[in-house]
Formats: structure tokens, sequence, C-alpha cells
């Protein structure tokens, strides 16, 4: 007879202050009573750790707002950012956004910087990164205890390799070796996309689904999906590329080798021919331009609409999820053409019509999205230990 193993009282204290603190981190302030129901803990235990963390300065608990009940309100738990504090860094294509995030999620400060074709080496990208977060680290009087990094390309994530990023011409970058090095902290490299689901889904219009799927597109496309509740990451980290899915079969060519990717109809270069802009636009062109199109010139965005719906029966066919959330420039779309989008991938997809419909939405998040990623996968190995 084989006997099961008896977790140790220490154990469960530990595992019952991560995760009170990871639902102050996630969710908010919550009352003592909120924390018990919650966790499924009786109210001696939340007193317990609730008062060993407010002890510790992680904590604090504050009176509400004044209300309209009688009788004495409930202290609120309010995690304090300055207790634990990380480095969130976002590179793409056309620039580099770094921010210290503090427990709870609140951005403490930040600085951003555009890359040229001179300044995008990572060698340069890398220099520029630990010298911005020294100063603005020294500036705020706050020192990481780690770092997330998103970025467009295949990343390993047992270490942060960045096999290959095209759109940045990074091939074999040893990105989180070297960032640990010099920020002697712990460093998590993800691809953007996958990064931007994990947003999404504590952070923005995914809160609470348990199965969704994030496509971003910027000067590529992206995908991250979430499925019951945790994010999927394929064998080594490698997922998310479905921007290289084959939709028009002898297509445009590819700088993956092959032809007619989703990518190449409904990327950037591929929204502005729609639009009958010049591919080089910049990104704000292309914003203003979908702000300022008229009734009558949606019309240009027929096909494009119609090459993202394709993809999307695709996705939903392959990973069910309940929602969908468009990020990037797909925020843009004018929301009758995001109507009709919602309404094909619906009715197209045969998933969608066994789950009684798929729900598509546009990210809460907006430019952060990326970055707040970065900052909850460095979170996730320090919550446990705070």
């Amino acid at each position: 007879m084989t006997s099961t193993p008896v977790a140790r009282p220490d154990e469960v204290r530990r595992y019952n202050r991560a995760s009170l603190l990871r639902l102050l981190h996630v969710a908010g302030p919550r009352t003592r009573a909120a924390l018990a129901t919650e966790l499924g803990l009786n109210r001696s235990t939340i007193k317990t750790l609730v008062d060993g963390l407010a002890e510790s300065g992680v904590v604090e608990e504050r009176v509400p707002r004044p209300g309209r009940g009688a009788g004495r309100p409930s202290l609120l738990v309010l995690p304090q950012p300055q207790a634990a504090v990380v480095l969130a860094i976002n590179i793409q294509v056309e620039f580099v956004a770094i921010a210290l995030v503090g427990l709870g999620g609140q951005i403490l400060g930040r600085n951003s910087w555009n890359l040229h074709q001179r300044t995008r080496a990572p060698d340069d990208v890398i220099t520029h990164v630990i010298e911005s977060t020294t100063l603005l680290a020294a500036d705020l009087n706050l020192r990481p205890v780690a770092a997330g990094v998103s970025l467009p390309g295949v990343v390993r994530r047992s270490d942060g390799h960045v096999h290959e990023a095209p759109n940045l011409r990074w091939t074999d970058v040893a990105l989180g070796q070297r960032l640990t090095s010099a920020l002697d902290v712990p460093v998590v490299v993800g691809n953007d996309a996958e990064l931007g689901a994990l947003a999404e889904h504590l952070r923005g219009t995914a809160r609470g689904a348990s199965d969704m799927v994030f496509i971003s597109a910027d000067i590529g496309v992206g995908g991250g999906v979430i499925a019951q509740g945790m994010p999927l990451r394929g064998a080594a980290g490698y997922v998310g590329e479905v921007g290289h899915m084959v939709v028009r079969p002898r297509g445009r060519s590819c700088y993956c080798g092959n032809e007619g990717c989703w990518e190449t109809e409904i990327g950037e270069a591929a929204l502005c021919r729609a639009l009958k802009l010049p591919e080089e636009s910049t990104r704000g062109t292309i914003v203003a331009e979908l702000r300022d199109l008229s009734h009558d010139s949606r019309g240009w965005l027929d096909e494009f609409a119609e090459w993202l719906t394709l993809g999307l029966v695709n996705v939903v066919n392959l990973f069910g999820p309940e929602l969908v959330v468009l990020g990037g420039l797909f925020t843009g779309l004018p929301a009758p053409v995001l109507d009709k989008i919602g309404e094909q991938v619906r009715d197209r997809s045969l998933v969608s019509r066994a789950l009684g419909g798929v729900r598509i939405g546009t990210s809460a998040l907006g430019n952060d999205v990326k970055l707040l990623g970065a900052a909850e996968a460095a979170f996730e190995g320090v919550l446990d230990s705070v």
C-alpha cells in the first residue's frame, strides 16, 4: 500500500501566502472576508497571513471610502507596489520600451526610444536597455528583483535564447543570458504575442476567460493562446507563429520561405496596400488613415477583412477559445468592419457553432499590452518568494 505524501505546515503556509499575494496582485484590493471566500480559507488563517504580510510591508490595510451602508466598514487589504518591483522590456522593430512595474501591476516609471536600422543590432539594443534601466532605477530609487522581455521572435523559454526574430534581423541571440548577467536578476524572455495573451488574460479584455486567443498585427502577425487558464507554450516554448499559417497557396512570398502566409495578407504591409498607402508608411500614418476612413471608403478593407476572417476561422477551429482578442493595428479597424468579421467567424467556424458562438474583442491595454505581459512573466517567479 502506497502512502500519500502529506505537506508540512510550513509548505502549506508558503502556498497559502503565495496564493493570497497572487490574488491581490492580479485582482486588486480585497477585504479579509473576500479573501477567505475566494481562497477557500478560514478567517483565522487569512488573519495570520495578512498580519504577516503587513508586518513585512508587502500589504497594508486601509478603510475604504465612505459608503452608504451602516456599521463599521471592512478594511481593504492592498498590495504595496514597491514591495516587489520587476523590470518589463518590450523590444519591437521600431522602438523599445522599458518600465518598472510594482506589485499589483502598477507602472512606477518608464522610458522608451525609437529604433532605426543602425540601432537595431542586438549589441546596441542590449547596451541601451542596460543603460536606460540603470538610469530609471536610480531616478526612482528602486531595484527590480526580476525582469521580463517581450519581442517578436521565436524564443526558447528555458534560457531566453532568441532563435530567430526576422523583422529585427536577429538570429541566435543569447538575450536571456546576456541580460541576466548584466542586470544580475532572473530574466524571462518570451514571444510578444504570447506575453500579450498573458496580459489580456490577467488584466485586459480576456480577464475571466479560461480559454482565449490573442492575435496581434504590427509589422508581422503573432498569436498567443491561453488554454484552461494557462499559457500554451509548446515544445521549448516555441509556439504562436500563427502568422505563418499558409492561407493562400502560391500567394506572396514570405521571409519564412513559404508563400501565402497569413502575415502576407493581414500584416502591416497588407493593411497599407488595402488603405492605398505606401508599404513603408509609419504606424501613426496607418492609424490616422483608419481613424479618418469614410463610410464610402470602408470597402477598401473588404479583401483584407476576408483574409483576417479566414485565418480566424482556422484559429477558432483549432483552439476552440471562448474569446479571441485582437491587438496591435487590428484595434484601429472600424467597428462595423470588426462586427462583420465577428459575425462571419461565428457563422463559418464549426467549433464556434458548437460552442454557441465565439466572442471577438479588441485589446483593452493598448500599447502597453506586451509591456505588461513581460512584467507578468517576470512576476511568475517572484510572487512565491516575496
